[in-house]
């Protein structure tokens, strides 16, 4: 199965103080979505952004917002980020303690698109039950927290496996560049996630051509 390529810039990576820049700049330069991590401090040891700055964010570019909730109880906060913008959310099978089902059923009652994730040692049995409900799957490809870390090839495996039995949106984060790009997309992932390799780029038109192109 052959599904279009999307290149999703994460603002992890972003100037901050210089943010409306450089959300023109990459959506001028070609990419499809923009990605923007939420983490409480809990779940991952890092803190970021909160609803008020994706409504910032929705201010600022067209383009669809992916919204990656790395945090403990999702379901409290999925109304406010779907109010404040966010076209797709996407939570972690880990942070839903038995309640996985309902908090997906949640974000599509919103009429937004619904997103699991799971860390790289996670295993893809945590979500076989409630791949239905999922429009798409994150697969990490660094342990979540922080930008610019090292591409974990042990995911590879796991992402054919799921390409396997799951026709929606594959995507991946974490280390993604012009070389691992063209791994991920070999294994059956469709919507990759840069950060450092687009932001940091010279060129960020050509490095998200090359992502799209291997």
């Amino acid at each position: 199965m052959t599904k279009p390529i999307k290149i999703v810039p994460s603002l992890l990576a972003a100037d901050f103080s210089n943010l409306a820049a450089e959300i023109k700049k990459v959506e001028s330069a070609g990419c499809d979505w923009i990605h923007i991590d939420v983490m409480d401090g809990h779940f991952v040891p890092n803190l970021t952004v909160g609803p008020f700055i994706v409504k910032a964010i929705r201010k600022i570019t067209k383009l669809p917002l992916d919204t990656h909730l790395m945090i403990e109880n999702p379901e409290k906060h999925i109304p406010s980020f779907v109010e404040a913008g966010s076209d797709s959310v996407t939570i972690h099978a880990e942070a839903c303690h038995g309640n996985l089902k309902e908090v997906l059923k949640l974000i599509r009652s919103h009429n937004t698109r619904a997103g699991v994730s799971l860390k790289p040692a996670s295993p893809l049995s945590m979500i076989d039950s409630v791949l239905n409900e999922a429009d798409l799957v994150l697969l990490m490809t660094v342990n979540p927290g922080f930008g610019g870390q090292a591409f974990m090839p042990e995911v590879l495996p796991k992402i054919s496996e799921l390409r396997k039995k799951f026709s929606g949106d594959i995507e991946v984060d974490g280390g993604i560049n012009r070389l691992t790009s063209k791994e991920t997309i070999k294994a059956g992932a469709n919507v990759l996630v840069a950060g450092t390799a687009i932001f940091g780029a010279p060129d960020a038109a050509q490095a998200i051509r090359e992502m799209r192109n291997t």
